[in-house]
């Protein structure tokens, strides 16, 4: 178990890393404000639905999974 979930933690972490670096330096600042995307704002609440975001980037996980199965 040991020697085979090293390198896969190392590429989460990696990956983690990347995604927080892109988040810091505003590289999606675009996740939540596409069209389709849900916003409703009150007196008191926000409350946000990314459901295009999420979609988007649900069709391009999908493609680099199947294209690494590949």
């Amino acid at each position: 178990m040991g020697r085979e979930l090293g390198p896969v933690l190392v590429g989460i972490g990696i990956v983690v890393v990347v995604i927080g670096l892109l988040a810091w330096s505003g590289g999606m600042s675009w996740f939540g404000c596409l069209p389709g995307d849900i916003r409703i704002e009150g007196e008191n609440t926000r409350v946000y639905v990314p459901w295009v975001s999420m979609l988007m980037i649900s069709a391009v996980l999908s493609l680099v999974l199947w294209s690494l199965r590949r």
